[in-house]
């Protein structure tokens, strides 16, 4: 810091006695002052308008963790705390760290300053949920679900968390109509996983499904999975027919909804499923998208998808796609 001050007031003088030399043989007590003024004012600038602490190697050190860029973003946004985009990365980063709280109030932080901001309130709104014991979207989250709508219409998450939060609160015609204007603007493998959604919730309305696609295709498998029960299970357990099992591929480490999945009773075991696109039960997380997943199989009594006690698992196995070959999963085995 001293030999850059030391440079810079060098620089300054040498500048100035190139400027004001005309000056120095008739007006020689004009132009000291005039140099004094000079100096004064460019340190007095520096001082309201510079940033000193930029030239300190502490802070000029890129970050070599993520837990250490936490920490320089928090410095900076409390330097400067009206930086929606500021907050906006702070949350991003708490996530990737799974603290999930903290990613919360700091998307909080950047939907108040940007209120009309729609891919930060869906991002605020999604943060709430996540923090929420049982991943519910409250009245907060719903308020920036319309307001992320309002702002832009043709948001996509916006809608789609929006028509979840309906879902959790049993409006399922509501949420049905909330996806539908979907159906125009994901391509054609997300809308056969939509359609899904979109029928189940008319069913549990007690409406009639969709018509089907002028232009349905179907989707290649991208993943095959042979699921079988262990031997020694099953010499000992005698299982209802009706019994569900579920085939689950996710996110190692990320967030409990599936990026695949498909339903199939007892009754079929052993089977193979082809997982593809068309099982992905989010449009906007499908499993083409994913470099690498986890697999298992949840044989549940109670037919429920989320993992209740007594439900029996095979052991988690992980892929990095595209596979060349069958995943083998075994329930049950030890």
């Amino acid at each position: 810091m001293a030999a850059f001050l030391a440079c810079a007031a060098l620089l300054c003088l040498i500048v100035l006695a190139v400027l004001l030399r005309p000056l120095w043989r008739d007006a020689r007590g004009v132009a000291l002052g005039i140099g004094a003024v000079a100096l004064l004012s460019a340190a007095l600038l520096y001082q309201l308008l510079g940033t000193p602490q930029a030239l300190d190697p502490a802070v000029r050190q890129a970050p070599r963790t993520l837990e250490e860029a936490v920490v320089q973003l928090k410095a900076a946004l409390a330097r400067d705390p009206q930086q929606a985009e500021g907050w906006m990365l702070l949350g991003q980063a708490y996530q990737r760290l799974d603290d999930a709280a903290n990613a919360r109030d700091a998307f909080a932080k950047a939907a108040a300053l940007a209120p009309a901001n729609a891919d930060i309130l869906v991002e605020a709104a999604q943060s709430r949920a996540l923090a929420d014991p049982n991943h519910v979207f409250d009245a907060q989250a719903l308020a920036w679900l319309d307001a992320a709508l309002k702002a832009n219409p043709g948001q996509e998450r916006a809608r789609w968390f929006l028509g979840v939060a309906q879902r959790q609160a049993g409006k399922n015609a509501e949420a049905a109509a909330t996806w539908a204007p979907l159906l125009a603007q994901v391509d054609a493998a997300t809308g056969v996983s939509l359609r899904k959604e979109i029928d189940a919730a008319r069913a549990q309305a007690g409406l009639p499904p969709l018509p089907p696609a002028a232009d349905a295709v179907a989707q290649p498998a991208l993943l095959a999975v042979k699921v079988s029960l262990d031997p020694a299970l099953a010499a000992r357990v005698r299982l209802r027919p009706d019994a569900i099992v579920f085939v689950i591929a996710r996110q190692p480490n990320g967030p409990p909804m599936p990026v695949a999945a498909q339903k199939h009773t007892a009754s079929e075991l052993p089977f193979t499923a082809n997982l593809g696109d068309a099982d992905s039960p989010m449009p906007t997380l499908k499993l083409s998208q994913a470099r690498e997943v986890e697999l298992v199989a949840r044989l549940s009594a109670s037919g429920e998808a989320n993992r209740q006690d007594g439900d029996l698992e095979s052991k988690p196995v992980r892929v990095t796609l595209p596979a060349a070959k069958p995943v083998e999963l075994v329930i049950g085995a030890e």
